[in-house]
C-alpha cells in the first residue's frame, strides 16, 4: 500500500488536482535524487517504467541522468530497483525496425546518452555478475540492446572493463537456462566482427563452456541453444585465424566430429559407420543444427598451411557427406561446397565409401547399401545421376537436387586441376593396343544418343557429362591428344540409325548389314560433332513442344561449351572437327532471324571464330575455305552474335559460386510435404525446378577469350594474327613451363620419398650416432695417452743420452790417468763417435 499512496502523491499536485504527464514525470525524475530516499527512488522508477512505453521521449528527456544515477549508486544495492532501472532503461533504447523514423531515432538518441559515459557501460558489465537473477537477466538484455544500437562503442568499452570477460564467460555456466541463454545471445552480438574481443573470450575457455553447453542438451538433436551455441562457435572461428589455430590445437575437434557421429581417425580405405551416414532428419531443428556443425568443419578443412590431419580429416567427413549419406540435400551440397579448392592431399580415388540408396514403399526408412567404391567414382555418378541415382526424383529436375549437382562438379573441378591426374582419367577411356574402349560412366552419358521426344534425366547427365569433361580438356594439350584418339565402342555409334526420329515423325530407316567395307569407328570428336548436328535438326522442328525446345536447346548449349574449350588452341582437333562436316552445322543456326534467343547463335559464331582462329594444319577445310563462309555471314554480324551472348539473362546469372538457375515456367504441382527422406513411392512435394546453361568456368574461359576471336575472324586468311601467334607462343612456353614444372615436382617427390627414408632409420642413426660418440672419446683418451707415452720417451732419450755424454768423459779421464781402457769400451766410444757424426 506503501508504493500505491507514493504514486498517488507523485501524480497528483498539492491541491490535489490531476497533473499532466510532463508535470508528474518532472515530479518523478526529481524524486531520483540520492538525497531523497531508497524507497521513494524505487517508487519513482517504478512510475517512470510504466510510463516510459507511452512517454518515451519525456522521460528520457527528463528522468534520464536520473536513471542513470540510479543504476551506478542503488543496483548494486537494491535488487528491486536495479531490476526496475535496467527495464526502464531497456525500453527507453529499444529500437523497433518497424516503428516510425521518428521513434527509431529517439531509442538511438538514449542510447547515445546512456554510452556517453563509459562509467556506465563498466556498471552495467559489473550488474552481470551480481547475484540478483533480475539483475543478471536485466542487465543482458539491456547490454543487447546496446549492442544492436552501437555495437562497436560498446565492444571498445568491452575490451577496457576490468570484469566484463569474466562475468560473461561465468553466465555461460549458469544453472538457470534462462540467464545462461540470454549469455549466448549476448556473446554473438558481441564477438560480431571484434578479432580482440573474440580472441579474449576464446583464451577465457569460450569453446569449452560453449561445447558443454552443446553436449549438455543432446547435441545435434537438442533445441534453438545448441544453434545459438553453434553459432558462437563459429562466429569466434571465422574470419579469426589465431582462434582457429587455438582450437586446432584443443581436444574439441573430435568433439566436434563425433556430434554428427564421424570417426575422427578412419582410415582412407575403410567406408564410414552406417551410425553416421544413416539418419534421422524428422525434426527440422536437427537439420539446422547440423548445417551448423558442417559450416564449422568447413573452417577448420580449410587450414591456411600445407594439410594437416584434422584438415584431412574434415575433408574426408565433408566428402563423405556430400556422396554416401541421407543427410539432407541442401546440407550435402554445403558439405561439398565447403570442401577445400587444394585437393592434393585427399585422395579421392583410393578413398573408399559406401553409398546407399532408399528402399521404395519404405517412407525413406529403410535404406540399401551398394558395393563400396572409390570417392570418384560415386561424385561422377553423382554429377551424371544425382542424389540416389534419381530413385526419388524421378524426372524431376529439382533446383536443391541440380545445385548439389553442380557442387560436386566443383569438386571434381578442383581435383583434375593438376594435369597428371586430369590425363590419367582420360587416358583410361582410351582403347588399348588389342582391346575396346572400356565404357566408363562419364564417356557413356557424354556419347549418350538424343532421341526425341528427349528424356531430361538424360539430357541433364549429358550436359553435365560436358562440364566434367570440359574441366579435363581445359589448358592441357596433353588430356587434348589423348582424348583425340578416344573411339568409343560399337555399340554407341552402330545405334546411329535409330538414335533419332526425323521431322516427318517417320520410323527411321532400318540398320544396314554390316560388310567388308564397313565404316571405321568414330571418334569421340566425331560423335560428338554428328550429335551437335542432329541436335540442331531436332530444335528446328516446328511442332516441338515449348519444354522440349529448350531442353534441345540445353543440350545443344552443352556440346557448342564443350567443343569451344576443345578445340581452342588444338589444330589437330579443329581439323578433325571440319572434315567431320561441322562447318554446315554451324552456319544454319547463325543466320537464324529469331531475336529471342542470342545463345545459341553466339555460341555457334564463337565456335566457328575458334575453328578459323586454331585451323593450322593442312587439310580438306583452310583458312581460305572459311573466310569467305566468314565474309558472306557479315564479319559485323558475326562480332554482333558473340557480343550479344553476353546480354542473355541466362549468361549474366552465373557467378563463382552456383550456376544453378531456377526453370522459369516450373511446374507446381499440389503435394503434401515430405519429412525425412522421401522414398520413390511417395507423392512428390511443391518443389523449385532448376535448370543449368553454363558453368563459372566456361563464362571466366569466354570473357578472358571472346575479344580475341572477334578480332581473329578479321584477320586475312593467308596471315596470322597476333593474338594467334602470341597463343601460340604462349601455349608452348605454358608446355615448356609445365615439363619443367612436373619434372621438378617429381624430383621433389624423389627426395621426400628419401627424406622419408631416411627418417624411417632415425633409430639407427642415434645408435651411429651414439656409437661415434662413444668412439671419438675412446680416441680422444688414446691419444691422450699416446701424448704421455711419447713424452716419457723423450725423457728417457734425454737421460740416455747424459749417461753416454757421462761415460764418454769417464774414459777420456781414464786415458789421461794411464788407465787401460777395454776394446769394448773403446769399441762403444768408437761407436758412440761415428753416431755423432752422422
Amino acid at each position: 500500500m506503501d508504493f500505491f499512496s507514493q504514486i498517488n502523491v507523485a501524480l497528483r499536485g498539492p491541491t490535489g488536482q490531476p497533473q499532466s504527464a510532463t508535470d508528474t514525470i518532472a515530479k518523478l525524475a526529481d524524486r531520483l535524487s540520492p538525497s531523497t530516499l531508497l524507497a521513494d527512488r524505487r517508487a519513482a522508477v517504478l512510475a517512470l517504467k510504466g510510463l516510459a512505453r507511452d512517454w518515451k521521449a519525456d522521460v528520457g528527456e527528463r528522468a534520464l541522468p536520473g536513471l542513470l544515477d540510479v543504476l551506478q549508486n542503488d543496483a548494486e544495492v537494491d535488487a528491486d530497483i536495479g531490476k526496475a532501472v535496467l527495464e526502464t532503461l531497456n525500453i527507453l533504447c529499444e529500437v523497433d525496425e518497424n516503428a516510425p523514423a521518428a521513434s527509431r531515432e529517439l531509442g538511438y538518441k538514449h542510447t547515445d546518452a546512456v554510452l556517453a559515459d563509459e562509467k556506465v557501460a563498466q556498471k552495467l558489465f559489473a550488474l552481470m555478475g551480481d547475484h540478483s537473477f533480475y539483475t543478471r537477466y536485466a542487465a543482458l538484455q539491456f547490454l543487447a540492446i546496446l549492442l544492436q544500437n552501437r555495437r562497436h562503442l560498446v565492444q571498445a568499452y568491452f575490451l577496457k572493463a576490468p570484469v566484463g570477460v569474466t562475468s560473461l564467460i561465468a553466465l555461460l555456466e549458469d544453472k538457470r537456462e534462462i540467464i545462461r541463454n540470454e549469455a549466448i545471445f549476448t556473446i554473438q552480438s558481441l564477438i560480431s566482427q571484434s578479432p580482440e574481443i573474440q580472441k579474449i573470450m576464446a583464451f577465457e575457455g569460450a569453446f569449452e563452456k560453449l561445447f558443454n553447453i552443446i553436449v549438455g542438451e543432446q547435441g545435434v538433436e537438442g533445441g534453438v541453444v545448441v544453434q545459438d551455441a553453434l553459432a558462437c562457435v563459429d562466429g569466434l572461428l571465422r574470419f579469426n585465424q589465431s582462434n582457429q589455430s587455438y582450437f586446432r590445437g584443443s581436444s574439441l575437434p573430435p568433439v566436434l566430429l563425433s556430434l554428427i557421429g564421424f570417426p575422427p581417425s578412419l582410415p582412407f580405405d575403410t567406408p564410414a559407420p552406417q551410425q553416421f551416414a544413416l539418419q534421422l532428419w524428422d525434426v527440422p531443428q536437427k537439420r539446422t543444427n547440423v548445417s551448423m556443425v558442417v559450416g564449422i568443419i568447413g573452417l577448420l578443412a580449410r587450414h591456411a598451411g600445407p594439410p594437416d590431419v584434422l584438415s584431412i580429416t574434415c575433408a574426408r567427413c565433408l566428402v563423405e557427406i556430400g556422396i554416401a549419406s541421407n543427410f539432407p540435400t541442401g546440407i550435402k551440397a554445403q558439405g561439398l561446397r565447403l570442401i577445400p579448392s587444394n585437393l592434393a592431399s585427399l585422395p579421392l580415388a583410393e578413398m573408399v565409401v559406401t553409398p546407399y540408396v532408399p528402399v521404395p514403399d519404405t517412407n525413406g526408412e529403410e535404406w540399401d547399401r551398394l558395393e563400396p567404391a572409390s570417392a570418384l567414382d560415386a561424385l561422377v555418378e553423382l554429377v551424371l545421376h544425382g542424389e540416389y541415382n534419381g530413385i526419388i526424383d524421378g524426372e524431376r529436375r529439382t533446383k536443391e537436387g541440380m545445385e548439389l549437382r553442380a557442387a560436386a562438379v566443383a569438386v571434381f573441378q578442383n581435383f583434375v586441376q593438376k594435369e597428371e591426374i586430369s590425363e590419367a582419367i582420360v587416358q583410361a577411356m582410351v582403347a588399348q593396343p588389342g582391346s575396346q574402349a572400356p565404357v566408363t560412366p562419364l564417356l557413356y552419358s557424354l556419347t549418350t544418343v538424343p532421341i526425341s521426344p528427349l528424356n531430361i534425366p538424360a539430357v541433364t547427365s549429358t550436359h553435365f557429362a560436358t562440364l566434367l569433361f570440359s574441366h579435363l580438356l581445359r589448358f592441357s594439350p596433353r588430356a587434348k591428344a589423348l582424348a583425340r584418339s578416344i573411339v568409343p565402342q560399337s555399340t554407341a555409334s552402330q545405334s546411329t540409325s535409330s538414335y533419332f526420329v526425323p521431322a516427318d515423325g517417320g520410323a527411321p530407316p532400318a540398320p544396314e548389314e554390316d560388310g567388308d567395307d564397313a565404316d571405321e569407328p568414330q571418334t569421340l570428336l566425331q560423335i560428338l560433332s554428328e550429335h551437335l548436328s542432329l541436335a540442331f535438326l531436332a530444335r528446328g522442328r516446328a511442332d516441338l513442344p515449348d519444354r522440349e525446345a529448350r531442353e534441345w536447346d540445353r543440350l545443344c548449349v552443352g556440346y557448342l561449351c564443350l567443343l569451344i574449350q576443345w578445340l581452342w588452341e588444338d589444330p589437330a582437333a579443329v581439323r578433325e572437327f571440319l572434315e567431320a562436316g561441322a562447318l554446315g552445322v554451324l552456319v544454319e543456326p547463325i543466320n537464324q532471324t529469331a531475336e529471342e534467343d542470342a545463345v545459341i547463335p553466339g555460341l555457334c559464331a564463337f565456335l566457328l571464330g575458334v575453328c578459323y582462329e586454331f585451323n593450322r594444319e593442312p587439310g580438306e577445310v583452310t583458312r581460305a575455305t572459311i573466310h569467305p563462309i566468314l565474309t558472306r555471314l557479315g564479319i559485323d554480324m558475326l562480332s554482333g552474335r558473340i557480343a550479344h551472348l553476353r546480354d542473355d539473362d541466362r549468361f549474366k546469372a552465373i557467378g563463382p559460386d552456383n550456376f544453378v538457375l531456377a526453370y522459369p515456367t516450373a511446374p507446381a504441382p499440389h503435394h503434401q510435404p515430405l519429412q525425412g527422406p522421401p522414398s520413390a513411392s511417395q507423392p512428390k512435394p511443391e518443389v523449385e525446378e532448376g535448370e543449368i546453361w553454363f558453368d563459372w568456368a566456361f563464362v571466366d574461359f569466354w570473357k578472358s577469350n571472346y575479344y580475341t576471336i572477334q578480332k581473329g575472324i578479321a584477320v586475312d586468311p593467308n596471315s596470322l594474327s597476333s593474338a594467334a601467334g602470341h597463343g601460340a607462343e604462349s601455349a608452348m612456353l605454358i608446355a615448356s613451363l609445365k615439363d619443367v614444372i612436373r619434372n621438378q615436382a617429381a624430383e621433389i617427390d624423389k627426395l621426400q620419398q628419401q627424406i622419408k627414408s631416411l627418417s624411417t632409420s632415425s633409430d639407427e642413426v642415434e645408435t651411429l650416432r651414439a656409437q661415434v660418440t662413444t668412439l671419438t672419446q675412446q680416441l680422444s683418451e688414446a691419444e691422450e695417452k699416446r701424448r704421455d707415452v711419447e713424452k716419457e720417451q723423450e725423457d728417457l732419450l734425454v737421460l740416455l743420452d747424459e749417461l753416454n755424454n757421462k761415460r764418454r768423459r769417464d774414459k777420456e779421464r781414464m786415458r789421461e790417468a794411464g788407465l787401460e781402457v777395454s776394446e769394448d769400451e773403446g769399441d762403444d766410444e768408437d761407436e758412440d763417435e761415428d753416431a755423432e757424426e752422422e
